[in-house]
């Protein structure tokens, strides 16, 4: 006779979950992590317009937006179709962007005000004299470093 006893084939061992609670806490923090959440709610339609040679912003937190584009079907009941500023959450005149500006230094680093870039992102059929008038008011603001949004596209157009 042997002294080694067979196991009894009854079924398989319970999968352990002691460690469940770990992977889930990990997923959790994993996802507070890298989630980015939204900081402007776009009240504009802006379809950017393409370009080749672009660069990409190094410090996106000393970057202000300004929209430029006609407002979304949404608000074009109470606002109109004509192309419309948006400055952070709300529509915008000319005249608020000397403001705006004034605003986002105040709440940036005295040492980096003179690395802020202020990004247009302008919409593809938007009229150029918009444009151009908020580039004045940029210039009355001594905000000089400007940028222009594009997306950008794989083959040249000629």
């Amino acid at each position: 006779m042997s002294k080694f006893k067979k196991k009894k084939s009854g079924g398989q061992p319970a999968i352990s979950t002691a460690s469940l609670p770990d992977i889930v806490f990990m997923l959790l923090f994993f996802f507070m992590v890298t989630t980015v959440m939204r900081e402007v709610t776009l009240k504009v339609k802006v379809l950017t317009p393409q370009a080749t040679e672009i660069n990409k912003l190094e410090r996106k937190s000393l970057v202000s937006y300004i929209y430029i584009g006609e407002p979304i079907p949404a608000l074009q009941s109470q606002f109109g179709t004509a192309d419309r500023i948006q400055l952070n959450d709300a529509f915008a005149t000319k005249n608020d962007i000397i403001q705006f500006v004034e605003a986002e230094r105040e709440q940036t680093d005295p040492a980096e005000v003179p690395l802020m870039t202020f990004s247009m992102k302008v919409d593809l059929e938007s009229e150029m004299g918009i444009v151009t008038d908020v580039k004045q008011e940029l210039r009355k603001a001594n905000a000089l470093k400007i940028n222009y949004s594009t997306r950008k596209t794989d083959a040249i157009i000629d």
